[in-house]
């Protein structure tokens, strides 16, 4: 994934939602719990071929849900 595209900024989110929810042994049927969203829309966000877009509200949501700073979910990649 090219970090210039503005596309990257979703992949990223979604990886770092991905990693903080395995983190918290949490599924993805858990977390869509939490956060009140569908299965499918945490599955698009979390897949690195789909792009998912979403509000800060929802940022802030699956911060919230996950028990993290918002900050988090913008940290970098390991494998970048």
């Amino acid at each position: 994934m090219n970090k210039n595209d503005e596309n990257y900024i979703y992949y990223l989110v979604g990886q770092n939602i991905k990693k903080q929810r395995k983190l918290k042994n949490l599924t993805i049927t858990k977390l869509a719990i939490l956060c009140n969203y569908s299965e499918g829309f945490i599955k698009n966000i979390e897949s690195p071929k789909y792009k998912q877009t979403f509000s800060l509200g929802t940022l802030w949501t699956f911060a919230n849900a996950l028990n993290i700073d918002i900050r988090e979910l913008f940290a970098p990649l390991e494998k970048d």
